[in-house]
């Protein structure tokens, strides 16, 4: 009697284990299946933001429009000028559209939607200095006025002025945290693209 009750709770015990990692498995393929479902769902809630009637776009090349002349009034002392900024931003945004995919870039008499844009700023404002007074850290700012235009229609979609991108970056290369400005401003521009785009895709 001893010994078969010894057998049936040892049965018993590796019944309930074999219960438990069924329950287990259960539950992560549950998750996981909701997981999928929920990454999908994401996708097609992004895609659907957009008309179905609106499958391509034209980027129309960046106007700059910085008042260079104001560049020594003391409210603007952190205006800076970057020679062809208007053209790394055309080139930025229309990367990034390729890159999304849920609008194709085409040349403008095969495009259903026109995003009409103009550079307005571009500022480096300190934000941090070292004990010794020297400026340790930087934002840029890059602002952009946008108009996005239904071609077939001739028609204003929307329009919204101030648009920015930004980054901040360190000036010390004693910092870990250190980049060139070239870098901060090559930063800054996929920042101002990507919101461009997701705008554009999302915001419908």
């Amino acid at each position: 009697m001893g010994s078969k009750g010894v057998r049936e709770t040892t049965d018993n015990g590796e019944e309930e284990m074999r219960k438990m990692n069924l329950l287990k498995k259960s539950i992560l393929l549950v998750t996981s299946y909701s997981l999928l479902v929920t990454i999908i769902g994401c996708g097609y809630t992004t895609r659907s933001m957009i008309a179905n009637k609106f499958k391509t776009i034209y980027i129309t090349p960046f106007v700059n429009k910085i008042d260079i002349t104001r560049e020594t009034d003391a409210g603007y002392k952190y205006r800076i000028y970057r020679p062809m900024l208007e053209t790394d931003i055309t080139k930025k945004v229309t990367n990034k559209y390729l890159f999304d995919g849920n609008l194709r870039p085409v040349k403008t008499e095969s495009a259903d939607l026109i995003l009409k844009g103009e550079l307005v700023e571009f500022r480096r404002d300190p934000l941090r200095y070292t004990d010794n007074n020297e400026i340790e850290e930087y934002r840029i700012n890059i602002v952009v006025n946008l108009s996005m235009w239904d071609k077939k229609e001739n028609r204003l979609v929307w329009e919204e002025n101030g648009f920015t991108g930004d980054t901040t970056y360190f000036t010390l290369t004693t910092n870990s945290q250190y980049k060139s400005e070239d870098v901060a401003v090559n930063d800054a521009l996929d920042d101002l693209a990507r919101r461009i785009v997701e705008r554009t895709v999302e915001q419908w």
